[in-house]
C-alpha cells in the first residue's frame, strides 16, 4: 500500500478514537467508533486475497450490526430520558443494549464468533491493531457508563474467560490462538470492570504490552502456526530463549508480569463477596495457560524435521526495527515487583 495512504489511513484511527474519548454527546461517540471502523477496512482488505476479503467483509457486516443496535440503544435513551448525554444513561434497557453492542464491537462471549475467523485472514500488522488498538474506543464508552447491570457484565466476562480458554486448546494457527486469548483477557477486564475501573485500564495497559510483544515475536519469525515456531531457533536464538516466557506472562503465570493484573482481579473480587466467581475464573485461566504451556514447547522443546539433519532452513535477514520488541518484552517480564507501587496508585 502507498505510504501517504497507510499514513492517513492510521491517522483517521486515531482520530476516530481520539473522538470518541473526548465525546460527551452518544451522535459523536457513535461517529468516532464509524470512523475507527472505516478507517481499519483497507488496511485489513490491502493484501488482495479470499481470505483478507472476506475477513474484512465479516468484520464490515459484525461492526455495522454493532453501530446500528449502539444507535438503537441511544435513540431508546433519548427517548425514555429526553438526555443525548452520555452520562444521562439511567434505563436498563438502553444500558443493556449499549453493553450488548460494546461486546459484539469487542468480540465478548457469546458474541465472540467473527474474532478468530477475522483475526485468521489478515496479517499479523492488521491483527495487532485489531486486537489492541481497535479496543480502546469501546472500553472508553464501557467506563464513561459505568454499567450497573453487574449480572450480565459477570455473566460475559466468566463466559468470556471460559470461552478463550477452550475455544483455544485445539488450536493449531497462531492468529487464532491469540483470537482467544484476546477473547479470555477481555473477560477478566469485564469482570472488574464495575467494581475498579482504574484495575480495567491496567489490565488493558498489561494485555496491550503482552499482545503487543507476542505480535511482534511472530512477525519476526513470519509464523503463522504451530509447526513454523520450530524453526525461530535458527533465526533468533536469545528470542526464542525469552518468547516462552512472553508466553507464560500472558498466562499469568508468576513471577513474570502477566500474573500481577490476574492477582489484582482475583483480590478485588473476594472483596466484593464474589469467592464463587473469582474461584471460576482462575480455573478458567488453567486452560488458557495450557495452549501457551503448548506454545512454548513448540518453540524451546522441538525441532523443525529436516531431510538433511542439522541443516537450518533458509532466511533473510529481518528488517523490524528492534527496539520496541526490547522495550516490550521487558515489561512484560519485570513488571510484577511494582506490583505495591501501583496498588497503592489505585487505591489513592
Amino acid at each position: 500500500m502507498n505510504p501517504i495512504v497507510s499514513c492517513t489511513l492510521l491517522l483517521a484511527l486515531g482520530l476516530g478514537t481520539t473522538i470518541t474519548f473526548a465525546s460527551s454527546h452518544w451522535f459523536l461517540a457513535w461517529m468516532g467508533l464509524e470512523i475507527n471502523t472505516l478507517a481499519i477496512l483497507p488496511l485489513m482488505a490491502q493484501y488482495h486475497h479470499p481470505r483478507a476479503t472476506e475477513a474484512t467483509l465479516k468484520y464490515f457486516l459484525t461492526q455495522a450490526t454493532a453501530a446500528s443496535t449502539l444507535l438503537f440503544a441511544t435513540t431508546t435513551n433519548a427517548w425514555l430520558n429526553g438526555q443525548w448525554d452520555i452520562q444521562h444513561m439511567t434505563h436498563p434497557l438502553p444500558i443493556t443494549l449499549f453493553t450488548l453492542a460494546l461486546a459484539l464491537k469487542i468480540g465478548l462471549a457469546p458474541l465472540h464468533i467473527w474474532l478468530p475467523e477475522v483475526l485468521q485472514g489478515l496479517d499479523l500488522g492488521t491483527g495487532l491493531i485489531l486486537t489492541t488498538w481497535q479496543k480502546l474506543a469501546p472500553f472508553a464508552l464501557l467506563l464513561q457508563i459505568y454499567p450497573a447491570n453487574s449480572t450480565l457484565l459477570i455473566i460475559l466476562g466468566l463466559t468470556s474467560t471460559l470461552v478463550g480458554g477452550w475455544g483455544g486448546l485445539n488450536q493449531t494457527q497462531l492468529r487464532k490462538v491469540l483470537a482467544y486469548s484476546s477473547i479470555a483477557h477481555l473477560g477478566w477486564m469485564i469482570l472488574v470492570l464495575q467494581f475498579s475501573p482504574a484495575l480495567t485500564l491496567l489490565t488493558l495497559l498489561m494485555y496491550f504490552i503482552m499482545t503487543f510483544s507476542t505480535f511482534l515475536v511472530f512477525n519476526l519469525n513470519n509464523a503463522t502456526n504451530i509447526n513454523a515456531l520450530a524453526t525461530s531457533w535458527t533465526k533468533a536464538p536469545a528470542l526464542t530463549a525469552l518468547t516462552p516466557l512472553l508466553l507464560l506472562s500472558l498466562g499469568g503465570l508468576p513471577p513474570l508480569s502477566g500474573f500481577m493484573p490476574k492477582w489484582l482481579i482475583l483480590q478485588e473480587l473476594t472483596k466484593q463477596d464474589l469467592a464463587l466467581t473469582a474461584t471460576l475464573a482462575a480455573l478458567t485461566a488453567l486452560l488458557s495457560l495450557y495452549f501457551y504451556l503448548r506454545l512454548s514447547y513448540a518453540i524451546a522443546l522441538t525441532m523443525f524435521p529436516n531431510n538433511p539433519t542439522g541443516t537450518p532452513p533458509w532466511r533473510l535477514q529481518s528488517s523490524q526495527i528492534m527496539y520496541p520488541l526490547a522495550l516490550s518484552t521487558m515489561a512484560t517480564l519485570t513488571l510484577l515487583p511494582l506490583t505495591p507501587t501501583i496498588v497503592a496508585l489505585l487505591t489513592s
